[in-house]
């Protein structure tokens, strides 16, 4: 598949892991919200860029509050942020999905990397603000906008011991 090119072995197993999500939710297309979620229950790296255990457990709780009828709203319907055209041609990806992967793909390029991880796809997530995963993000109380900075920190190693943000 296409979307799936150029990730670590954990990287698509989150991949799958959203595709089995958004059949089992009854979505017609992966999103993004699928991807945090997958990204979230698989990586410990991805949960350690969040504020501890109570952060991450309310992010949880609004994805399964969506795959169980909290984001039945957005069912039936591609996420699109209005920047893509709504086909991208990766069948059964959103438009704003596909293009965080590509984007996930593109910044292990730019570190020399041949992989993406886990990090490199929620700093693309958090890159598209109309996606779906930010809003989620949002409701959370995440502060979306600090993000990409912890991202990068954690990325280079320049976290210290116990830092909340």
């Amino acid at each position: 598949m296409e979307a799936v090119a150029g990730l670590t072995d954990e990287l698509a197993a989150v991949v799958s892991s959203a595709r089995r999500r958004a059949l089992r939710d009854g979505d017609q297309q992966i999103d993004t919200a699928h991807l945090l979620h997958a990204l979230l229950e698989s990586d410990p790296e991805v949960r350690a860029v969040f504020e501890g255990g109570p952060q991450v457990a309310r992010l949880l709780g609004y994805l399964v509050q969506r795959s169980i009828g909290y984001g039945l709203r957005w069912q039936s319907a591609a996420e699109d942020s209005g920047a893509l055209p709504v086909f991208t041609g990766v069948t059964g990806w959103s438009p704003v999905a596909s293009g965080a992967m590509e984007d996930a793909c593109a910044r292990a390029e730019r570190r020399g990397e041949a992989h993406a991880r886990g990090t490199d796809l929620l700093a693309a997530l958090v890159a598209a603000p109309d996606a779906r995963a930010v809003e989620v993000l949002r409701r959370a109380g995440v502060d979306t906008e600090a993000l990409p900075e912890r991202i990068e920190r954690r990325a280079t190693g320049c976290v210290a011991g116990g830092e909340n943000g």
